[in-house]
């Protein structure tokens, strides 16, 4: 059955803290990051994870990266690695990890998102994460566990699944959900979110102001934030997907990526306004 991706279907779910609640108990976010000219769509990904409440944040970058991304926050940690090895090793606390914004075309994102695969964290796979693997993705499938999330947009979805869009975008998310066992985005006016399960929904409330650099890494980490907080998957992209365009209209001319962030706490306070009075 295909819905429209209404909050009022998953607002219920979403991780609200309890008066006990505590950082740790909110989740824990991964995000890797690109080297060191290759940062900035991490840091996007890693302040929206935050931002939409996953507890503790921290970027992992190649060492050359760390005197780039230091300066330039706050509240998420930073840990380099200098392999897929270490890397594996380090993530093991994590319960989400986002890989892929800005991380290279290169067989190093390969052996990463490998290892990563073998952690035990649900992962948020985007861009030079699902480009990598043109030509050869039923390696990336094999990798991929239900809980896992795969936001293309249609130029990347082409990559990993060629020809399919000539279906239209409902069935071939449907069907490279099918395909992935996990969990598929295929961004776009109309955002299409797909379960492997066959649960599928439609966002309509897409904004125009969202076709500006750095929004789709914006999204990876709030998606990222959520599964973090252990929100089922398919929920989880279907609230980020919601809220990172609600934020994006309330913001209106001007939005650039840093914004979205900023703007999403007042979505979920609306969201949460909307829960207390039932």
């Amino acid at each position: 059955m295909i819905e429209t991706n209404d909050p009022a279907i998953w607002r219920n779910f979403l991780p609200w803290p309890g008066a006990e609640t505590h950082k740790h108990a909110r989740g824990r976010l991964g995000v890797v990051s690109g080297r060191a000219h290759q940062t900035g769509a991490a840091r996007l990904a890693a302040r929206a994870g935050l931002r939409i409440g996953a507890g503790v944040v921290r970027i992992y970058c190649p060492p050359d990266a760390v005197a780039v991304i230091a300066p330039a926050i706050e509240a998420v940690m930073l840990t380099p690695f200098a392999s897929a090895e270490a890397l594996a090793r380090e993530v093991e606390e994590m319960d989400a990890v986002v890989v892929g914004p800005a991380a290279g075309l290169d067989e190093a994102t390969v052996a990463n998102i490998q290892a990563l695969a073998s952690s035990g964290a649900a992962l948020v796979i985007d861009a030079d994460g699902l480009s990598v693997f043109k030509g050869r993705s039923a390696e990336l499938f094999a990798l991929l566990d239900r809980d896992d999330v795969l936001t293309p947009h249609e130029g990347e979805f082409e990559r990993l699944f060629p020809g399919l869009l000539h279906r239209g975008r409902v069935a071939a998310a449907a069907e490279a959900a099918e395909r992935a066992q996990a969990v598929v985005v295929l961004k776009g006016a109309e955002t299409v979110i797909a379960a492997p399960d066959g649960r599928l929904r439609i966002n309509r409330n897409g904004s125009p102001w969202l076709a500006t650099a750095g929004t789709g890494d914006v999204l990876s980490g709030m998606i990222g934030g959520l599964m973090a907080q252990r929100m089922d998957s398919f929920d989880a992209a279907c609230a980020a997907v919601w809220i990172h365009a609600d934020a994006a209209d309330r913001f209106g001319p001007g939005l650039i990526a840093e914004d979205l962030s900023e703007t999403s706490p007042v979505s979920l306070r609306a969201l949460w306004m909307a829960v207390r009075q039932g």
